[in-house]
């Protein structure tokens, strides 16, 4: 079981006593996908709204940080999973739905309105890695 959610990151180099040239590249970040159920599963609930970063500032910080370099711009690609991983994501948002008590934590009524409220379509299923 594997994921990851994909971010195109443009950051830059700004080397003290000295240029670079060029000096803003853009690169593929991924992040791994917490199995659904433990913490952190919720990330594309907290970050992303259709497709999109929810808060690119925030999203930003948390690539510089990972990056070690100042990041200037970070756009949500896709939610890259197998279907496993999938799966169970579909799983715990079906839990979570129908919870007993009425309440849930998507502001959804099903599962398929739920990827979309958060990933939009951007999601990318890939086969498993069996070497893994």
């Amino acid at each position: 079981m594997n994921a990851a959610y994909v971010f195109r990151v443009r950051f830059r180099l700004d080397p003290e006593g000295a240029r670079v040239d060029p000096n803003e590249f853009e690169t593929v970040l991924r992040i791994p996908a917490d199995p659904p159920g433990e913490d952190g599963w919720l990330f594309f609930r907290d970050n992303l709204w259709r497709g999109e970063a929810g808060d690119e500032r925030h999203l930003r910080d948390e690539a510089e940080s990972l990056l070690s370099v100042p990041v200037s711009s970070v756009r949500f690609s896709e939610l890259e999973t197998d279907p496993e991983y999938l799966s169970a994501l579909k799983r715990a948002i079906e839990d979570d739905i129908e919870g007993t008590d009425g309440t849930n934590s998507f502001n959804a009524t099903t599962v398929d309105e739920t990827l979309s409220k958060y990933l939009g379509s951007s999601i990318r299923v890939r086969e498993s890695d069996r070497g893994e």
